[in-house]
């Protein structure tokens, strides 16, 4: 059955959802993270995916003060990403509480670092972020689109031990319109040991459904959550009995 992973994406320390990855097109929900962080725990909730949107800008950590309070006031696995380029940044971000961290642009421009990680912190606590447009990876809190194919791309990464992938369809994020199914598939009938955690475009639990049947092991939710349009009845019926 497939896990749901709520995500709380950081802007100033707020809880906010971007449109499409566009910094301009900003919904601010919530104040205080925490308080989201703590409604999803109480909903029986058991990871976070928690991005710093400020880093993935600055090419730097920025909101681990937020990630600390998180991790301190909840017993969340939280997976974090957003800027972490360099070992420092990820010390800050383990020291702060991450269970897990997420590379993407690092992992594109810097190859050598990412694969350090790997091999330094293991594979369970270094995931791949396979972010991309038109099947192309985004680097730089999706601000730029590489010209490197989102396939091989993965490919390559596994072959140097990545076992668990978050990619997102950068025209699906935030637009409610459904998950990038093919894409999935496709990674999926090429990678089939690969443990993916599909994000972007989810608007109900009918899509949910359909990303369980495709064999995807994991989904992260935001915007829906926010919306409405999954509620935390929903997930928590989803984890007692699975798909109706």
């Amino acid at each position: 059955m497939i896990e749901i992973i709520p995500a709380i994406d950081l802007i100033d320390g707020k809880c906010v959802r971007l449109s499409q990855g566009d910094y301009n097109q900003k919904k601010i929900y919530n104040e205080d993270p925490l308080e989201v962080a703590k409604a999803y725990e109480d909903a029986g909730i058991k990871r976070l995916h928690l991005v710093d949107l400020d880093g993935a800008k600055a090419a730097h950590i920025v909101n681990h003060r937020t990630l600390r309070r998180i991790a301190t006031r909840t017993n969340l696995v939280i997976d974090f990403g957003g800027g972490l380029k360099t070992d420092r940044d990820l010390d800050i971000a383990f020291r702060n509480g991450a269970a897990m961290v997420t590379g993407g642009s690092i992992a594109v421009r810097q190859p050598d670092v990412f694969c350090g990680w790997l091999e330094h912190y293991g594979a369970d606590r270094i995931i791949l972020g396979a972010d991309a447009r038109d099947r192309k990876i985004a680097v730089t809190g999706w601000t730029e689109i590489s010209d490197t194919d989102i396939l091989p791309f993965i490919g390559h990464y596994m072959q140097h031990g990545v076992t668990q992938t978050i990619c997102t369809d950068i025209a699906q994020d935030g637009m409610m319109q459904g998950p990038s199914l093919s894409l999935y598939s496709d990674i999926l009938q090429q990678y089939p040991t690969l443990h993916l955690i599909a994000s972007g475009g989810v608007s109900h639990m009918n899509d949910i459904r359909a990303l369980d049947a495709l064999g995807v092991p994991a989904v992260i939710v935001g915007k829906a959550i926010y919306e409405g349009a999954v509620t935390m009845q929903d997930i928590s019926g989803w984890m007692a009995g699975g798909p109706a």
